[in-house]
């Protein structure tokens, strides 16, 4: 198992989230194997600050737990940079704000890094529906909708295009390498719930550094909240939308060869095999089937709509997004 020391990265914007925050750092505090330190980073949010600042307190004198404002503009990607550049650890592991680590999270990021040509690992993100239960008719092939690992990832130790940002972690000198998470690409609060920001970054990686290894380890589980409101297919709709325009950013900044590679054999593979699964549970009357079978349709056409417009928009000079280096990392 590799000894590098770990810092973990948690992005926090809203104080709706408090019992989620804190469950997260918590999580974090009860690995197996410990983190260097816990930096949460709050996106432009005085009164957030000013509450976690007083929360973990006596966590910051001992550097355990650190507070830091976002030092960029607004959103993840700035978020992230803000933390990576006052991380002091050597590989540097991201968590979502509303979610929860297992016991073996770190220790499994960190058996990874064992081969020295290993710049990311990635984990498995399990959603934890609001109601209770998944809905009948959300397929697993959309679970990135509520930002949880899908059907059709290949299972176990795997290499990957890219990981996943709410559940994955880098070596330092990736970013070094290839320069910090794209601003103007991912999320910002509660707009249009735009992503892929890690997918541009992991293709510029393997970019700069040919030789880099990107894996997923399943092993390495969180387990994601995922509020009522995600649950209608409003926000299904409109998540597919937003993840088109994404994907005509990330192709714009990588080329489309690249930037759409995995989604290829995603769309010919792995949603046809969701259809025919769930016209075949319709047709044995079971519970959502026909309309699994539905969402798959209207997701993909939906995220194509999204491509079209964000592809026109990117064409235009309408959506701009722009790397940075990130300096620090001895604070």
């Amino acid at each position: 198992m590799s000894d590098l020391d770990i810092s973990v990265v948690i992005c926090v914007y809203t104080e709706d989230r408090w019992e989620d925050i804190l469950a997260a750092v918590s999580s974090v505090r009860a690995q197996s194997r410990p983190a260097l330190e816990t930096l949460l980073v709050v996106d432009h949010n005085p009164a957030l600050l000013d509450r976690l600042t007083k929360e973990y307190k006596e966590f910051e004198e001992t550097g355990e737990v650190r507070v830091f404002a976002n030092a960029g503009p607004r959103g993840l990607s700035a978020g992230r940079n803000t933390g990576i550049a006052a991380a002091r650890g050597e590989v540097i592991a991201f968590l979502d704000d509303d979610a929860v680590a297992e016991r073996e999270w770190l220790r499994r990021f960190a058996e990874g890094y064992a081969d020295p040509r290993v710049m990311a690992v990635g984990g498995r993100t399990m959603p934890i529906w609001a109601s209770g239960r998944r809905p009948a008719w959300f397929p697993e092939e959309f679970d990135w909708v509520v930002g949880c690992t899908y059907k059709g990832l290949p299972p176990g130790l795997v290499r990957v295009r890219n990981v996943l940002g709410g559940n994955a972690s880098f070596r330092r000198t990736a970013f070094d390498a290839a320069g910090g998470f794209a601003t103007g690409i991912g999320r910002d609060g509660d707009k249009r719930p735009l992503g892929c920001e890690e997918t541009e970054l992991c293709i510029r990686l393997t970019r700069a550094r040919p030789d880099a290894v990107l894996l997923i380890d399943d092993r390495a589980v969180i387990h994601h909240r995922v509020p009522e409101a995600r649950e209608h297919f409003g926000y299904f709709r409109t998540r597919a939308y937003a993840e088109g325009l994404s994907k005509a950013l990330v192709a714009r900044s990588v080329g489309a060869d690249k930037g759409l590679e995995s989604e290829r054999r995603y769309t010919t593979r792995v949603l046809p095999a969701g259809v025919v699964r769930g016209l075949r549970d319709a047709v044995l009357a079971r519970p959502g089937g026909g309309g699994r079978a539905g969402a798959i349709v209207a997701g993909v056409l939906t995220a194509a709509g999204g491509y079209v417009v964000g592809s026109v928009r990117a064409r235009r000079g309408g959506a701009t997004f722009s790397v940075v280096e990130i300096e620090g990392g001895s604070q």
